[in-house]
């Protein structure tokens, strides 16, 4: 219906105005009749706003005096009359059919590289590489081989399960479904043993199968063998097995930040300038001075391309630069001051990287006065189930 309706403003319509007390009528000969009318507005009962194109106008006149209606023309829209008010200014001519011109001819160019990840999970560095297997903004949508391209990508990024690139307009959606990596799973024919994969205290073990080489209580390093691959018997002597098993063990997270007492630190004031650029493709023009007004200050750049429809994008787009001011404020803190602000920030990065919270069963804090701050250590001892399958080479 919207195409219809641009395609209406190409060739011409008419903003409508019919009275008469067989509305209802009119528009059901309309529909037999697949006369499109557009944006219908009543008024009371008797009267009826419409548009229609120019092409159908005398048809319409017809069902009107057929319908006893009385019609009336309110508006006349669309580029043949744009033309005809505009037809002595020939400027105007040339430059309406030369952006026309660039239009069509941008169309058959990729000008925009949506990308989609399902879940919106992120992947680093998934522009660049897209890049470099072919699908670059600015390039013949004729001579993008989708493909190809997904094959380029899959072979140089394992983190990739399935893509797919849908081309729209001038709009190159990409879809992305993210593979989780998997630890590799040794057949449950093949010999191995279990070893641990952190360093921690034993405090349960129970061997399915094997033989347990720690107890509980011992202190494990990485890599150290927990439960042997093989099992001796009095009659059977020694047979090798697939070890399976649980080790659970105390391991320790630990992190360090030095605090110094005297410190510099920005705040905004307030103020705030904002630049614009115009961008065409890779060129841009600045929109003013391109230096700022403020000795300190952070930028924050947003980027917006133009677009005609929702695929339809245009090689230019508005780039929108704001520079928030910043002041520099001496601080100096007491030992106890330092040493809070350092247990927090290191709590807070210790409590990202431990998922299960309820497994945390201790929190040591250190710390240790300097001449110019304080060292801060904090140690989260957590319980969790150590041991990584590892085949037995003979």
């Amino acid at each position: 219906m919207f195409i219809k309706i641009i395609l209406s403003y190409i060739l011409g319509y008419l903003r409508l105005t019919i009275e008469g007390y067989y509305i209802e009528r009119f528009i059901n000969i309309c529909k037999t009749n697949n006369i499109m009318i557009w944006n219908l507005k009543r008024k009371k009962d008797v009267q009826l706003h419409f548009k229609v194109r120019i092409k159908e106008f005398k048809e319409i006149c017809q069902i009107a005096k057929k319908t006893r209606c009385k019609i009336k023309i309110e508006r006349k829209k669309g580029l043949p009359f744009l033309v005809h008010k505009y037809k002595k200014r020939k400027v105007f001519i040339f430059l309406l059919i030369l952006l026309i011109s660039l239009i069509i001819i941008s169309s058959n160019f990729v000008w925009n590289v949506q990308i989609e990840v399902e879940d919106n999970n992120y992947l680093e560095n998934i522009s660049e590489d897209l890049e470099i297997a072919g699908l670059k903004i600015g390039k013949l949508k004729s001579k993008i081989n989708t493909k190809e391209i997904i094959n380029k990508l899959r072979l140089e990024r394992q983190d990739i399960a399935w893509a797919g690139i849908e081309l729209k307009g001038t709009n190159a959606i990409v879809k992305i479904v993210k593979s989780d990596k998997k630890p590799d799973i040794i057949d449950e024919n093949e010999y191995c043993s279990i070893v641990s994969n952190k360093a921690g205290i034993i405090t349960k073990i129970n061997a399915q199968t094997g033989t347990a080489k720690v107890k509980v209580g011992d202190t494990v390093k990485e890599g150290e063998v927990l439960i042997n691959g093989w099992m001796e018997g009095k009659y059977t002597g020694i047979r090798y097995v697939h070890s399976k098993g649980e080790i659970q063990a105390k391991v320790w997270y630990t992190k360090n930040k030095k605090i110094t007492y005297n410190v510099t630190e920005q705040t905004e004031t307030g103020n705030i300038e904002k630049k614009y650029a115009i961008k065409f493709n890779n060129f841009k023009i600045n929109l003013g001075k391109g230096v700022s007004k403020f000795k300190i200050y952070d930028t924050i750049e947003n980027e917006s391309k133009l677009k005609i429809f929702s695929d339809f994008y245009l090689p230019i787009s508005i780039i929108k630069t704001t520079n928030k001011e910043k002041e520099e404020k001496q601080k100096k803190y007491n030992i106890q001051e330092a040493k809070n602000i350092g247990i927090q920030q290191l709590q807070e990065e210790l409590d990202k990287e431990i998922i299960d919270k309820e497994k945390i069963v201790n929190k040591n804090i250190n710390a240790y006065e300097l001449e110019d701050g304080v060292e801060v250590y904090v140690t989260y001892e957590v319980l969790e189930n150590i041991g990584t399958n590892e085949k037995i080479v003979f």
